[in-house]
């Protein structure tokens, strides 16, 4: 264990400041975490910590049902319902999208087989026609599923 003290330096001119001497650690205890010193228990607890942190809380078959629920719907045409605007569109500033037409392209709820927390998790292709461009500009939009709707 390190011990401090406390020790009065020589009155200079200007103020006088207190030193402060700390003992450094021995050489076996410098050596860290998870060296040969630590007791076998320490060990252990260490690495029961560092398996827990890295399990996974969904299991792989809820993920592929998810997926199995979701992949069908994946190249459908939607259009979208709710009021929105988006901002993202360099060529279309302040773009209203309701009623536009599109394509899903992806569902972003799964990702490399994990579950993860997708606000909108819909990914849809539109293309919209811009007077200033000569084609369509493509632009990508993410949606939750009520706000657009099926159509075939």
């Amino acid at each position: 264990m390190a011990t401090t003290t406390a020790t009065m330096a020589p009155p200079s001119t200007s103020t006088s400041s207190v030193l402060f001497l700390r003992r450094l650690p021995s050489p076996a205890a410098a050596r860290g975490f998870g060296g040969p010193l630590l007791p076998r228990a320490s060990r252990l607890r260490t690495a029961r910590l560092q398996v827990s942190l890295t399990s996974d809380v969904s299991s792989s078959s809820d993920v592929a049902e998810e997926e199995a629920e979701h992949a069908p719907k994946i190249g459908k045409r939607v259009r979208v319902t709710a009021p929105l605007r988006v901002y993202h569109v360099v060529k279309a500033p302040d773009l209203d999208i309701q009623g536009l037409e599109g394509v899903i392209k992806q569902y972003v709820g799964v990702w490399k087989g994990k579950r993860i927390t997708a606000n909108f998790p819909f990914k849809v292709e539109f293309q919209v026609t811009v007077e200033t461009q000569p084609k369509p500009v493509k632009l990508f939009v993410h949606l939750r599923e009520d706000e657009f709707e099926y159509i075939e």
